[in-house]
């Protein structure tokens, strides 16, 4: 299979050979029998609640991650993927912690990959990261400690030649999850706080093929938006170790636009250098919920650097 290395270039091609075929028809193969596993072992697990969590992590976890890297998807496709690191601006504001807004630097490493479907009419994008926030009071004399991981998956419907030739756009829904945890050096009694949210929304993006100089230059916006889920919140001024000898009561919480607010936003340009892409953009992620009388409030700002593998 041949692979082009400027993903929304890629997904443009329409050319299919007897190779790409055969290989996916391999994969459409590997992919039943991963299919028919899962639904074996959740069958299981549903008979004998026992042991339940050891097998999902034994074999389905495994299982559903070669179901993504393997072939998922319309025979004749290829993928591109991007290893990106990013580095920026954070501002952290958790009133579980503190009244106090801190500010400070964010660091973060991700991974995109994206396949089209159909002949080009469909896309799957898979997003894996982690970012780190490091984040100081006004009078410098503290520091909250943020680490997030996140993963996220959607479909879009692409439309081409949209007003311009060479103007491209796609949209479809999407699945986050996202968990961490904040951690404040100087408080005794509750110095960590955890995060942890589930949702489902919408993302679009849009793409603009031209050149630079004679080498092939992709333009594109993309934006994450979570509408409905879940999420993770205690009671105000709760300990954790309240919560671990059995307080349980109003800690899962319905996200929704009315109590949680969740964007991501990315601005970059792809350059096809030969076979490699690099990739210079900026992404801006805001996350605003208030529940439980607690508010939280955090954005950053962070220039992206990738290069396709």
């Amino acid at each position: 299979m041949k692979t082009t290395n400027t993903i929304m270039t890629m997904l443009s091609r329409h050319h299919q050979t007897t190779v790409t075929t055969r290989n996916n028809l391999n994969n459409s193969s590997l992919i039943n029998s991963c299919l028919k596993t899962v639904v074996s072992v959740v069958h299981r697990c549903l008979k004998n609640e026992r042991g339940c969590h050891s097998i999902y992590c034994t074999y389905c976890l495994p299982l559903l991650c070669c179901l993504l890297f393997s072939g998922f998807g319309a025979a004749g496709q290829e993928r591109g993927s991007v290893l990106m690191v990013e580095g920026g601006y954070a501002s952290v504001h958790d009133s579980y912690l503190t009244p106090i807004t801190y500010d400070g630097f964010d660091l973060g490493l991700g991974l995109e990959v994206v396949r089209p479907l159909r002949e080009g009419k469909w896309l799957w994008q898979l997003n894996v990261g982690a970012d780190y926030n490091y984040v100081e009071n006004p009078a410098q004399n503290n520091d909250l400690h943020k680490l997030m991981g996140d993963i996220s998956f959607d479909m879009q419907r692409c439309w081409r030649g949209v007003f311009h030739p060479k103007l491209n756009f796609a949209a479809g829904p999407m699945a986050q999850v996202r968990a961490g945890i904040v951690y404040d050096e100087v408080n005794s009694n509750n110095p960590v706080t955890v995060r942890a949210l589930a949702a489902v929304g919408a993302t679009g993006m849009a793409w603009f093929n031209t050149r630079l100089g004679r080498k092939p230059l992709t333009l594109r916006y993309q934006a994450q938006l979570p509408a409905l889920g879940t999420f993770f919140a205690p009671e105000y001024d709760e300990s954790y170790y309240e919560i671990y000898l059995g307080n349980h009561r109003n800690l899962a919480h319905l996200a929704w636009w009315g109590n949680r607010l969740d964007m991501t936003h990315y601005l970059g340009a792809d350059l096809q250098l030969g076979k490699t892409t690099l990739r210079v953009g900026y992404r801006t992620r805001l996350e605003h919920w208030t529940v439980n009388h607690l508010h939280v409030h955090d954005f950053s700002h962070a220039l992206v650097l990738g290069i396709s593998l």
